[in-house]
């Protein structure tokens, strides 16, 4: 395993690339620096000969991933910090995992919210534990994804309910997941490892040529999604700036409803 990562953990296994966002104490929340090696490690993962697979997990128990760290998140002038658009590179990270000539599968565990649950959408497959649970936040604590968080996971459950997922931030359950659509499979949760590694280890047998044309193929059908993104992002940059915004994030900070009316 490499030591090399402050924020993530790094394996090449027997049959998949393990990388695991390890900040359990913020419920594997990500900060820039998550991102910026999140991002080096799906390139480097991208070109690992050994393995047809990648997988996405969070360090711990509790959470998968649940998104932006949002006591980094507010600063003067509303950003993360000095890179990507909204001062996390997060349109490079989600290039990374939507190029990947690798299968990519979603390891979840427990919460996979806002970003994390963005994470699950954009993988290939997606397993979860029992104990998982799913959902968006981002109009709750003054935010969006206006690309493959909602464009893409209406290909996935079908518009209405990612309408539904969006509008409302309720959470659901890992089984509730899987029959719409966003999850492929949910094993109880001390079998989820194991589940995992039987799903790698089968793809690992096929021909890695032939999963990255499959790869490709599927993705050329949603490949408009990238220039929404790209396009949205711009937007949400300008609205993070806004004091709309900057109200969900002190409110979630301080365990508070937030007042947005006031700024509309």
């Amino acid at each position: 395993m490499s030591n090399e990562f402050k924020d993530i953990l790094y394996e090449v296994g027997e049959n998949a690339v393990r990388i695991t966002i390890n900040r359990p104490e913020v419920f594997n929340a990500f900060r820039l620096q998550t991102v910026e090696e999140l991002i080096v490690a799906f390139q480097r993962a991208n070109e690992e000969k050994s393995v047809n697979t990648v997988v996405l997990a969070g360090a711990g128990d509790k959470a998968f991933c649940t998104g932006g760290d949002q006591k980094a998140h507010l600063s003067e002038d509303g950003l993360y910090g000095p890179r990507g658009t909204v001062g996390l590179p997060i349109e490079e990270l989600q290039t990374a995992i939507r190029d990947l000539r690798k299968v990519s599968i979603a390891q979840v565990q427990g919460f996979a919210i806002g970003g994390g649950n963005v994470f699950a959408t954009l993988c290939d497959l997606t397993i979860a534990s029992e104990k998982a649970v799913f959902g968006q936040v981002g109009p709750k604590v003054g935010s969006a994804d206006p690309g493959w968080g909602t464009a893409l996971l209406a290909r996935h459950v079908g518009e209405k309910k990612a309408r539904e997922i969006w509008f409302r931030c309720k959470k659901y359950s890992a089984q509730e997941a899987c029959d719409m659509g966003l999850v492929n499979k949910v094993v109880p949760h001390d079998k989820l490892a194991e589940e995992v590694e039987e799903w790698a280890a089968d793809i690992n047998q096929m021909s890695p040529s032939a999963i990255s044309i499959c790869k490709r193929s599927f993705n050329a059908d949603s490949e408009n999604i990238r220039g929404i993104s790209f396009m949205g992002v711009q937007s949400v940059k300008h609205y993070y700036m806004s004091e709309e915004s900057k109200e969900g994030v002190r409110a979630f900070n301080e365990k508070r409803k937030p007042d947005f009316k006031k700024y509309v």
